[in-house]
């Protein structure tokens, strides 16, 4: 066989082989997915990820940044009437939303988050906004309202939401030992964007935990836990019950095991193992994480036996089931209606 026979065997032998892998056109397990030449790639948590990154895969091919993307698709989801994520959200003990969202950016690892924001139509974009606008990487509660009005964003009356606080104070005075609701499913939109350059971004917004006690905030505004991104590595994002993630610093965690070599898969799964190594719960924990490496590779992993993640390139759109380290059966909250 001459060079040029042997060139072209080579050739056409790793494009069959990348096809295979792919599964183009059908839905797949959660082997891993290698799919370099592909760019842009983009990847989200749940079922109801799967517009959010197709409005995402819109806006780059308009001339939009990684960072567009992840904000505009997350800002569909956050007006989508999910019961997960923005202010249809479930509220928190009081009857209130209270919304978390933060946003990052591979390119110079820049970030900026809220939380425990009410009123606030798109939590997202005040997050970009606290990145590219102030010094700061958080702002919570009131302070980040006022900023976010202060920028001119959407906010909806308040007038409503003091109200609800007022009751649910007068019948914590005279029940005090009225507890509090066992917290119904909840979810996160996390999405993380490759773009044709190889530079990424990521972002999540969530309502949090229903029921919550007021001022609860989970992982999904924190760096490190509810996602975090390293422009030379890769990305990760999680869900989840957030003080499950948050005590480990998860979705870190994920981005250094791509660091020593693992494939997003094998990156999500050793996390979520090392934690519950620690834990007491062991895979009881309720978590579960996407992740994405630089040259495009992804996967996902969680303890729910059915999580559901979205995967969306020029190609394909589809939704993927991660890999079940546990038998537990949970409902996707963002679905419910």
């Amino acid at each position: 066989m001459n060079n040029t026979s042997r060139r072209n065997f080579l050739l056409k032998t790793s494009i069959a082989t990348a096809t295979s892998s792919l599964g183009i056109g059908c839905s797949t397990t959660y082997h891993t997915n290698l799919i370099t030449n592909l760019k842009p790639v983009i990847i989200s948590t749940w079922s109801f990820g799967k517009p959010a990154n197709e409005l995402a895969l819109q806006t780059l091919q308009n001339g939009g940044s990684a960072l567009d993307a992840v904000e505009q698709g997350i800002r569909l989801v956050e007006s989508s009437g999910n019961t997960s994520v923005g202010l249809s959200g479930k509220p928190n003990a009081a009857g209130v939303p209270q919304l978390d969202a933060c946003i990052m950016n591979g390119p110079g690892h820049s970030a900026g988050s809220v939380a425990g924001i009410e009123g606030v139509v798109h939590p997202i974009t005040a997050a970009r906004l606290v990145m590219e606008k102030t010094p700061h990487v958080m702002l919570v509660g009131r302070g980040a309202r006022w900023f976010s009005e202060q920028q001119g964003l959407k906010i909806v009356d308040s007038a409503q939401d003091e109200k609800r606080y007022a009751a649910w104070l007068a019948k914590k005075k005279n029940d005090p030992q009225n507890k509090a609701k066992k917290p119904d499913n909840h979810d996160t939109v996390t999405l993380i964007v490759l773009d044709n350059n190889g530079d990424i971004a990521g972002g999540c917004s969530t309502s949090g935990l229903s029921g919550k006690v007021p001022g609860r905030v989970g992982d999904s505004p924190i760096i490190g836990s509810g996602l975090y991104v390293d422009n030379e590595v890769g990305a990760a994002g999680a869900t989840g019950l957030g003080e499950n993630v948050m005590r480990y610093c998860a979705s870190y965690q994920v981005v250094e095991n791509m660091r020593q070599g693992m494939s997003p898969t094998e990156a999500c799964s050793e996390t979520i193992k090392r934690i519950a190594r620690t834990d007491p719960l062991g895979m009881e924990l309720g978590i579960n994480f996407i992740a994405i490496n630089k040259r495009g590779e992804f996967g996902a992993a969680g303890t729910q036996a059915n999580f559901p993640y979205s995967i969306t390139t020029k190609d394909f759109s589809e939704v993927r089931k991660g890999k079940a380290l546990s038998k537990v059966f949970q409902k996707e909250g963002g679905n419910e209606i």
